[in-house]
This record gives structure tokens, sequence and C-alpha cells, in this order.
């Protein structure tokens, strides 16, 4: 077993329809020392999903009777918050917007190499170590606290609406990544049809003015014709 791999511990949901391909990355994960179940379709996925026994769940996007996309859906509003892989044969940006506004954290597109597949589930899973055993969220001196829902800079309170703070806290658990404004109007807004990225940039506004402004060091930083990030 490779050291770097799962510890036997962490236990990975596979949802993918095509026999072949789930046995082939079942025995990728498993040699990884990863305890991996395979579900064959969407209602199967849903249901194992919302048992909560899963630290990852790498969903495929088209699937009997319902999506990746459905499932991924359907366990955020649940309040689930495992890291999901998404697979897909379909690159356009457009399905990537709707897989991540879906609650997705990753994306893979077939054909991919299992090099990658396992590189991309230790990253999940590195990252969700990082979180699972707090509710505190920092950059910098700004530190949110997702459970008594209090954000502070140096020790300030900043008082912030539910949008600014939903917001923040996407842009904090994505630190130094350009976040684009579509990205988060799909994330934030749910992308609806009487919204447009206009808000996204109003929202964001509001939050320099109340985070950065009079501050000798911004956070939140525009990236001209793409979006936004935040970092120290």
């Amino acid at each position: 077993m490779n050291g770097e791999g799962g510890n036997g511990l962490e236990r990975i949901l596979l949802v993918e329809d095509d026999p072949r391909i789930g046995s082939l990355l079942k025995r990728g994960l498993e040699t990884e020392g990863y305890a991996v179940k395979v579900a064959a379709d969407g209602d199967e996925g849903l249901e194992e999903g919302r048992t909560g026994e899963f630290e990852l769940l790498i969903l495929d996007l088209m699937l009997p009777k319902k999506s990746g996309l459905e499932i991924c859906r359907e366990l955020r509003r649940s309040k689930l918050s495992v890291p999901v892989l998404m697979l897909t044969a379909m690159d356009a940006l457009e399905d990537k917007i709707k897989g991540f506004g879906a609650g997705a954290d990753d994306y893979l597109t077939k054909p991919f190499a299992l090099e990658e597949l396992l590189a991309r589930v230790k990253a999940l899973l590195r990252r969700r170590g990082e979180y699972r055993d707090t509710d505190m969220l920092r950059v910098g001196d700004l530190v949110l606290d997702r459970k008594s829902h209090e954000v502070n800079r140096d020790g300030v309170p900043i008082e912030l609406t539910a949008k600014e703070f939903a917001l923040l806290e996407y842009l904090m658990r994505n630190p130094n990544q350009v976040l684009s404004r579509y990205l988060i109007l799909e994330r934030i807004w749910e992308y609806s049809l009487e919204v447009n990225t206009n808000v996204v940039d109003v929202t964001i506004r509001r939050l320099r003015q109340k985070i950065d402004e009079g501050r000798e060091h911004p956070l939140i930083h525009t990236i001209r014709g793409t979006g936004y990030k935040i970092k120290e």
C-alpha cells in the first residue's frame, strides 16, 4: 500500500454506472488504502450519500435515474459538507459552472489518468481534514466563525448581511484562488435568472468597505476580466 494514500478509515462513495470504469476506479482507490463503495445509479448514490458515512463522494455527471448534479444539489440542501469530485465527459465551461454551482468541490474531465484522480482525491481529503475540527476560517488577521456567524478583523467585529457572509466564507474557503463572477453567482445566488453578475460586484464592493477600507493591506483583490480572490 502506498504510504501517501488513505489510512483505511477514509471511505469513498463512487457513483458510476459504467461497470468497467467503476471496477477500475474502485481497484485503483483501494490500492491506495481507501475503502470504496460503488453505487450504479443516481437514486442509490443519493441514498448512500445521505448516510453521512463517507469522507468523499466521486460522482459521474451522467447517471441513470438522477444525475450527479441532482445528487450533489440535494446533498448540499441537506447541509452535508462532504467533498464532491465530479466526473464528466463534457469539458464546456458552462457544464463546469453548473457543477460547481450544485456544490461540487472539484471537476475531472474524462478521459483522465488514474494518477490525476488520486492526486485530486488526496487534495480534497487533505482540505477536508483542515476544516473538519474547526468552524474558524482565517486569512491574515481576518477571522470568520461559521458556527457563531461572526466575523472580525484584527479583533474588531464586522457586521455582514447573510449574502455578504456567504460570499466571504466562499472566498475564505478558497484562499489565493481566482473565483469568476459566474462561479460566485452560481454558488451564492444559485444563478437565478433574475440576478446578473453585477450583484457580485456590488456585494464585493460592500465587503471591501467593511473589511479593507482604511487598512494598509487589503485582502480582497480584483483579477481584471476574470473575478476575485482573497489573499494575505
